[in-house]
């Protein structure tokens, strides 16, 4: 340490201003994580073993292992077939085309990443609007919504439940889908059904020619159809086991892993994948940004900061279990829509396990109310969840403006909305 002070206090004050230079975004998130993590060893609030001990390799191999995955996959063209191949479905109507592309959107969310999906989404959905003379903005706004809620739905669709299922080792793969698939499944209908009423005018233009589309060959989009098939059997291998690795006592992330690394083996063997190529396009600066924050949450939790938080929440809902999972699923929720679920979520973790041990019988329903809150809560504002930023930029580069005013317009009625929804589903089947 290199000088006596008040070790709780000198966490929370690192923590709080890196939160608020998050928030500010004027300096980048990993460089703020990164420095607040350096300033908690610097001190001597945590030391680089601690440190260590709490950077949860869980969710940084899995993450690691699903990019890799959907690098290769996305480089065989299956994503940009299979959006002309839906809008093919759909004869080109504009309302159905809506309905087609945002539910593959909370599809692919669900089983790849939300970031991930609408990267590959976006550019597909702005080519087709531009062909069909529609405007693409109502589509990309729907998308947005319908990755977070689309990623609600597992434990590797949403970074938050990807954290929360690392955490708790009694939340297998199996359990986010029972618990969150169906009421993920009713908000999209919901959300979708408010959307068409909502862009109703911008879907019925005139002059859209849906003959375009459907002049388009979807099967010229596969690049490689010897890589496309190794790809799906990988995925498919991939996704088995994330559905039995419980049973047969593999973490996810070495399911993940284990798979990106057969899918590299295999497409080594011909021209398909280049190594530099793929590891070029794994999210280091996302990765960084987790490493840095996972410590700056240790050093509160090593100075028992966390401990006392949760002390106070008992004390503020009498340690009833209700008030606390309602309370939780509502902060999460307001809280996530104005900053980034991910830094939110990494605090939120320790400080439910802490309720646990003050006699807090059945943390079930706080599990589901954070993960609820911190993924749909995402959908308030632009900034609320990174695959938001992420449409909004490339929509930029096309040369469609995403404003925050007119996404919270839209996007901040329709979070409460799903939030009411899931009040009703938290309180219904748990408590």
């Amino acid at each position: 340490m290199i000088c006596p002070i008040d070790q709780p206090l000198a966490a929370m004050i690192i923590f709080c201003l890196a939160y608020a230079l998050i928030v500010w975004e004027k300096i980048h998130r990993t460089i703020v994580a990164l420095a607040g993590a350096a300033a908690m060893l610097t001190v001597g609030i945590i030391d680089q073993h601690q440190a260590i001990h709490h950077i949860d390799f869980n969710t940084i191999g899995l993450l690691v292992g699903m990019m890799i995955i959907v690098t290769i996959t996305g480089d065989s063209g299956l994503f940009r077939f299979l959006a002309i191949w839906t809008a093919k479905r759909v004869g080109g109507h504009p309302a159905r085309l809506f309905v087609a592309l945002s539910t593959l959107t909370a599809v692919g969310s669900a089983f790849l990443d939300n970031v991930t999906t609408v990267m590959l989404m976006v550019p597909v959905t702005v080519s087709i609007a531009r062909q069909l003379k529609l405007k693409p903005i109502p589509y990309l706004i729907a998308q947005i919504i319908a990755s977070n809620t689309g990623g609600t739905a597992t434990l590797i669709g949403d970074p938050p439940n990807i954290m929360i299922g690392s955490a708790v080792n009694e939340l297998t793969f199996m359990s986010f889908i029972e618990n969150l698939a169906l009421v993920s499944a009713l908000i999209h209908a919901v959300t979708i059904a408010c959307l068409l009423f909502v862009y109703r005018h911008s879907l019925v233009s005139e002059g859209h020619d849906p003959g375009m589309i459907m002049s388009l060959d979807e099967r010229k989009q596969i690049k490689n159809p010897r890589l496309l098939k190794i790809c799906l059997a990988v995925l498919a291998l991939t996704i088995g086991l994330f559905f039995l690795h419980r049973t047969i006592q593999l973490e996810t992330a070495t399911c993940a892993m284990l798979g990106a690394t057969l899918l590299m083996l295999l497409t080594q063997r011909g021209t398909e994948t280049n190594l530099e190529h793929v590891f070029s396009r794994v999210e280091w600066v996302t990765l960084f940004f987790f490493v840095g924050l996972f410590v700056l949450v240790g050093g509160l939790v090593e100075t028992g900061v966390i401990s006392l938080l949760a002390e106070r929440l008992i004390a503020l809902t009498a340690g009833d279990t209700s008030a606390t999972a309602m309370l939780i699923l509502w902060l999460s929720a307001i809280a996530s829509a104005f900053v980034d679920n991910i830094p939110f979520v990494a605090t939120m973790i320790p400080l439910i396990k802490d309720l646990g041990t003050m006699g807090v019988a059945n943390l079930e329903p706080l599990w589901w109310s954070l993960a609820l809150g911190a993924c749909l809560g995402g959908n308030g504002t632009l900034i609320g969840a990174s695959a938001n930023v992420v449409v909004a930029g490339l929509a930029a580069q096309e040369g469609y403006l995403i404003t925050f005013r007119r996404y919270l317009a839209i996007g901040f009625p329709l979070m409460i909305l799903s939030i009411i929804i899931s009040t009703a589903y938290i309180y219904l089947r748990y408590l």
